[in-house]
């Protein structure tokens, strides 16, 4: 028998008795690559810790959020843009008032659009977090940072503000010490 205990030596890639249930970042942990899934097979099922789990919830509940607020400024479109042409006629400066309406518009659609990005993106990586992958982890907190700059830099809103706080408790939960365990470093060999 060979020296990694399997009966074929490991020639077929098949895998090994020990390494059935294993997710690919448990096995990533190890050193190894993924395992192939064939047609019929199942696919191990990640088990996160509590804190991960939570930190997922809630940045879908950020993401749902920054949605809400920015479907609620669709809503008050017109009454954005009075206040716009209000504030330019008191403060002296001519403008046109049609520029003025078709600017909101595309600034307001534009967000709408930047907004469904951001979260369907949060939400993709946050999935792949809550399977343990280490570099989803990294991504979601990049896009945590970029989206606090952004919803509390330039546009504030109470929508904003509650997205904001559950996206930093949904950070602080995936980088707390318990939960370091469950994004391993892969696993490098030279």
């Amino acid at each position: 028998m060979a020296d990694n205990d399997e009966p074929d030596g490991g020639l077929t890639g098949a895998p090994s008795p020990r390494d059935r249930g294993l997710t690919d970042d448990e096995r990533r942990k190890q050193g190894r690559a993924p395992d192939p899934v064939l047609p019929g097979q199942s696919v191990a099922k990640a088990q996160p810790p509590s804190q991960v789990q939570i930190a997922f919830v809630l940045i879908l509940v950020g993401a749902v959020v920054l949605l809400a607020g920015q479907i609620v400024t669709i809503l008050l479109k017109q009454q954005l843009i009075d206040d716009a042409i209000r504030h330019g006629t008191e403060s002296g400066q001519k403008f046109d008032p049609d520029d003025v309406a078709a600017n909101a518009d595309t600034l307001i659609w534009a967000l709408f659009v930047g907004a469904l990005c951001f979260g369907a993106l949060m939400s993709l990586f946050a999935w792949k977090a809550r399977e343990g992958t280490r570099s989803a982890r990294t991504v979601v907190a990049l896009l945590i940072a970029v989206g606090l700059v952004f919803q509390l830099g330039l546009v504030r809103s109470v929508f904003s503000v509650v997205s904001s706080l559950a996206l930093v408790i949904a950070l602080i939960l995936l980088y707390l010490p318990k939960v370091a365990e469950y994004f391993p470093k892969a696993g490098k060999k030279l």
